[in-house]
């Protein structure tokens, strides 16, 4: 009879105790697709903090993204919340993709969307002060929200991606960009190249339409960690356009990350 009323009250415990929180090691489940996220070490839970979003490139995955300890380490280290997103399948479903040539991207749009509707209300984020940044198809990831969803992150930081098949021939507004590329990309080239039915599209000429659409003037150049070598562009709206290469391939590297959160601090939008 004891052992009876004790296992029926540790079932009781079980059934009323809240679902195990997600985190870094665990998924944030949004219906049939998820996230990881790893909070600065110390928080307080409390205090609002800002979060750069990171899309992984072609085969990638939220867990994988969440194995790199010293990307981690570097954005918690800088105060900041870092949230690994997944894409739906191998690939990220973006117009003009070879997966999916007659793809408009809504159900990518659709899942960022959610994913920042979830951490900031979930978490202690500060919806002004996320950027987006991705590399290679997390890059082109990142562009198509730069177009479509530009008020849904403070910036936006492309690394060795771009769009599918050229510039879109619409974007609905500008917002600060820092777009960083290897000069010697060959899988993801300065100018793009042919795959299958489709081409993978030309930085310079997605810049220039980006520059147009934003009204951005001035070329400065940027005092750039390491071999960055930056050109930096401003609009009378404060945002910025800047392109950054380095003299090398289809690589990441952390301080891509600190390099263009330091940039959007410094212009005043995170």
């Amino acid at each position: 009879m004891i052992a009876r009323l004790l296992s029926a009250c540790i079932a009781g415990l079980l059934a009323s105790a809240p679902a195990m929180a997600c985190g870094p090691d665990t998924d944030c489940v949004l219906g049939d697709r998820h996230y990881r996220i790893a909070l600065p070490e110390g928080h307080d839970g409390v205090t609002p903090v800002g979060a750069i979003v990171f899309a992984h490139g072609y085969r990638g995955s939220a867990q994988g993204t969440m194995r790199n300890m010293n990307m981690r380490r570097m954005v918690s280290d800088m105060g900041l919340a870092f949230v690994a997103v997944k894409s739906s399948g191998p690939d990220w479903d973006l117009p003009g993709s070879p997966s999916d040539m007659d793809s408009t991207g809504a159900t990518e749009m659709a899942y960022f969307d959610a994913v920042v509707d979830d951490i900031t209300t979930r978490f202690r984020i500060d919806p002004d002060r996320i950027m987006m940044s991705g590399f290679s198809a997390g890059g082109m990831v990142t562009w198509e929200l730069a177009c479509n969803r530009p008020g849904l992150f403070a910036g936006f930081a492309p690394v060795s991606g771009t769009f599918w098949q050229g510039p879109p021939d619409t974007c609905t507004a500008p917002a600060s960009v820092i777009h960083i590329h290897g000069t010697a990309d060959r899988t993801v080239p300065l100018s793009g190249r042919p795959i299958g039915d489709t081409t993978q599209g030309d930085v310079a000429a997605v810049l220039a339409m980006y520059r147009d659409l934003g009204a951005f003037g001035g070329v400065q150049t940027s005092e750039a960690l390491d071999d960055l070598s930056c050109q930096r562009q401003d609009n009378a709206a404060g945002d910025v356009l800047e392109f950054c290469t380095f003299p090398g391939g289809h690589s990441f590297r952390r301080s891509f990350l600190s390099y263009a959160w330091d940039r959007l601090r410094v212009a005043g939008k995170v």
